[in-house]
């Protein structure tokens, strides 16, 4: 399978299988276009009669091009057949039981009141609850106990607001690093934070113990404010964005992102960018909103086509800002063209509910934070393990090609069948598949593709 498009000045051909992607002129792209539907006969007659007023190009010109692509093709480089499919229900098998990251929901209450959170203010659709030192101490043994081989292991501080029980996180990760060497184990930190407890003991702590922090900033004071507000309806964005200014200076170049949320109020999110850019961040992620439809923030179909321009031009402004030497990052326009992620990854996905799971307050296992709350997919708890093998299994099936709509699809190997909860939430399956999701990962690859091109053609 190949997939063709024109995009920045480029035409550009994603070979989906082998993951080449060639930069062709117009004579190839059209030759391309045709190779697997006509003769070779026809395709040099056709060409011949689109070309015909380009005096430049010769029937030796168009042979010689013909030859190219089928060289391309017998080189593995273009057309190439999908192999993957045998290995969809193996490659799984050979890390089973192996967990290399949990989501710790240290804090399910929060200090904001946020009108699109999918955590319904933190609650997870139940009490407001903090985990004890104990709990996430289990939790950490429980990792190590289940982590097979693996050295480096990832723990993300989530909650609700993890900020609000920032004394069980430092506990926590002194903990870690004291078992760390008996055990053969790298633990690795992310803080995920609404900004408003943030203080110096916090950017201190952080810099030192997180890998990466992941702040929560809506982009235009306007739209932020709109939508993060305290229980008084009072908006945050006066009170983090000098918290987070200050934390991220402090970082030194550390990991970081600036992570944003679009509603159908602001489909315009290249407008948030901008105001992010100006306010000194460059590491950047502004996510679709996924809620209910029917929620006045879900995104309709008439914001599509506004979405989609927002994602060409934020190519253009990465471009742009390369050349004036003030670049930035865009979390999902994030590829790398010469290598990318090893195969298992591209057809298993993220691994959630076998290599990554979420703990609750009180030490309930789940498959990610989005299922927390849900009853169905409660795994099993901290100290037993995993009892619900069911729904572990489940997950484990849940490949790329356990998506029947996914297997036709060119970004496939991109997106390694998208978010099982986005899926479940819209279609009631973790097979399902998400459509508006799926065309915008589709934009964005297209995007990602052609920014990665330009730079390398610029020699970036």
């Amino acid at each position: 399978m190949i997939h063709q498009y024109q995009l920045g000045g480029f035409n550009i051909v994603l070979d989906v299988c082998s993951g080449s992607v060639h930069v062709v002129d117009s004579v190839a792209y059209d030759l391309i276009g045709l190779f697997e539907t006509k003769r070779k006969e026809e395709i040099l007659a056709q060409l011949a009669e689109t070309y015909k007023d380009r005096p430049d190009i010769s029937a030796a010109d168009l042979e010689e091009c013909y030859q190219q692509v089928q060289t391309l093709k017998e080189q593995g480089k273009l057309f190439t057949p999908d192999t993957f499919v045998p290995m969809a229900g193996t490659l799984k098998e050979k890390t089973a039981g192996v967990v290399k990251a949990l989501c710790l929901h240290v804090a399910h209450t929060c200090n904001l009141n946020c009108s699109y959170c999918f955590a319904s203010q933190g609650k997870y659709h139940g009490d407001r609850a903090v985990m004890s030192f104990d709990v996430g101490k289990r939790a950490l043994d429980f990792l190590v106990e289940n982590s097979g081989s693996r050295r480096n292991l990832e723990v993300d501080f989530f909650g609700g607001e993890p900020l609000m029980n920032f004394r069980v996180v430092k506990d926590l990760v002194a903990y870690a690093r004291s078992i760390e060497q008996e055990k053969g184990k790298n633990f690795r930190f992310t803080l995920t934070t609404n900004g408003m407890l943030v203080d110096d003991d916090v950017i201190e702590f952080a810099n030192k113990e997180c890998h990466n922090v992941v702040l929560s900033l809506d982009g235009r004071k306007e739209i932020h404010d709109e939508f993060r507000v305290d229980y008084n309806g009072k908006g945050s964005w006066d009170t983090i964005v000098p918290k987070f200014q200050k934390f991220v200076e402090a970082r030194e170049g550390k990991g970081y992102y600036m992570r944003g949320t679009f509603t159908h109020r602001n489909p315009d999110f290249l407008e948030d960018i901008r105001q992010m850019l100006d306010l000194g961040f460059s590491e950047l992620s502004m996510e679709p909103v996924v809620c209910a439809e029917g929620d006045p923030s879900a995104l309709t179909e008439e914001d599509l086509p506004v979405i989609m321009e927002q994602y060409e031009q934020l190519a253009e402004l990465m471009l742009q800002r390369d050349e004036a030497c003030k670049p930035f990052t865009f979390y999902h326009y994030m590829i790398d063209l010469t290598g990318g992620p090893c195969i298992y990854k591209r057809i298993s996905g993220c691994g959630s509910g076998t290599e990554y799971m979420a703990v609750t307050p009180w030490g309930d296992l789940y498959p990610c934070h989005q299922f927390v709350g849900e009853e169905k997919f409660r795994l099993g708890d901290i100290w037993e393990g995993v009892t619900n093998t069911a729904i572990r299994q489940e997950f484990a099936n849940c490949n790329v090609y356990a998506h029947p709509e996914c297997r036709d699809c060119w970004a496939r190997l991109y997106c390694s069948g998208g978010c099982a909860a986005n899926a479940y939430h819209s279609t009631g399956s973790v097979t399902g598949v998400y459509e508006y999701g799926c065309k915008l990962f589709r934009k964005r690859m297209e995007c990602a593709i052609m920014v990665a091109v330009a730079r390398a053609v610029r020699g970036k």
